[in-house]
């Protein structure tokens, strides 16, 4: 029997692809092994599958600012590295596969170490992430999701452009069913704003600060995200906390779509071509990937930007802008090259090269 190890983790981007993709190794007969760390979210996500051992390691957060965190992390990493190379020499994978995150790089390390020569990293955005950056030597190949990204490393030999990897869950939305479920009209075009799961404290304080002068001119759908404060609904304004299996619905609906620029939301907003008005999180919250991310699509014409400290005060101006062009947008998506792949594509991809 053949065997995969996975790992990645610390927030849910560097977990959902493996939560994809384990299934789909398990379902062809593979023995699949995951290493994580003890307090991530992958310790929780992965664990509820079934037939999956699950190892937890010691990490240490990888910084590019000093912070007198990093000395203690120091003693971490190479304890992490250790225990990871421990169980990679016990389990023997064929694979290794790495979604990134700070306790994926004592695994690449660990397993490049051990002698694994198949091991296989996936990166969402623009630029690599730190741990991502760090394990590029140690890896056979780097799955890329923007052909941008080659710009930005070293080793451009070890690239293997994919494009992102999406699953369906937008196609064949249903408009009507939409339209009644926001008790809106035909009359009036729709704007949707999504924060992602967890909201956009600035999004939403931008569309309550706007939500009258947005009125007059447009339908508002507004996904607030969980546990965030829901504005009253009103007559042309649908707010909503979380929307699961109807998102597809309206986001057929909407007309323009103002959002985060994570890899994955601007993705699917492209493949769904929806002219989009995108608000990167802020470098002080991140590393400036959204930013790399939201300027890439500018640059190919599918999207304009607007930054967290713009957004309340230009946010009408640039939705009216974004409109006025709408079908500027939709010509420049609708003519773009770009590749696409499916979790089983992926699977397949990996799989194959074991055979040759």
């Amino acid at each position: 029997m053949k065997k995969i190890l996975f790992t990645g983790g610390g927030s849910g981007g560097h977990v959902t692809l493996n939560l994809g993709l384990i299934p789909l190794f398990q379902q062809a007969g593979w023995d699949v092994v995951y290493i994580g760390s003890k307090n991530g979210i992958e310790n929780e996500l992965i664990k509820k599958i079934p037939n999956v051992r699950y190892y937890a390691i010691e990490t240490g957060k990888l910084r590019r600012y000093f912070s007198v965190e990093n000395f203690k992390d120091m003693m971490r990493v190479p304890l992490g590295i250790f225990q990871a190379w421990k169980i990679i020499r016990k389990e023997k994978p064929d694979v290794i596969f790495s979604k990134g995150g700070f306790v994926s790089f004592p695994v690449v390390l660990g397993g490049y170490l051990s002698g694994c020569h198949k091991i296989y990293m996936h990166e969402s955005d623009v630029t690599p992430g730190l741990a991502n950056k760090i394990s590029l030597p140690f890896v056979s190949t780097f799955f890329t999701t923007f052909a941008d990204t080659a710009d930005y490393v070293n080793h451009k030999d070890k690239i293997k452009y994919v494009g992102p990897v999406l699953t369906d869950r937008l196609e064949n939305g249903n408009i009507d069913k939409a339209r009644d479920m926001c008790f809106f009209n035909s009359d009036k075009p729709v704007i949707m704003f999504v924060g992602g799961s967890l909201g956009a404290k600035s999004i939403n304080t931008a569309v309550i600060k706007n939500l009258e002068n947005l009125l007059e001119k447009y339908q508002v759908i507004h996904i607030c995200g969980k546990g965030q404060t829901l504005q009253a609904k009103c007559d042309g304004y649908m707010p909503f906390e979380f929307v699961d299996a109807e998102f597809k619905d309206l986001m057929a609906l909407a007309d323009v779509v103002i959002s985060r620029s994570g890899s994955n939301a601007i993705f699917e907003l492209l493949s769904q071509k929806k002219p989009m008005l995108l608000v990167p999180l802020p470098s002080t919250s991140s590393r400036g990937e959204q930013s790399l991310n939201a300027q890439s699509f500018k640059k190919q014409g599918f999207a304009e930007i607007l930054t967290d400290d713009e957004v309340s005060d230009k946010l009408v101006q640039k939705i009216d802008e974004v409109f006025q062009f709408r079908n500027d947008y939709i010509k420049n998506m609708s003519e773009a090259e770009w590749k696409r792949t499916s979790n089983k594509e992926l699977f397949e991809i990996i799989e194959n090269e074991q055979k040759i």
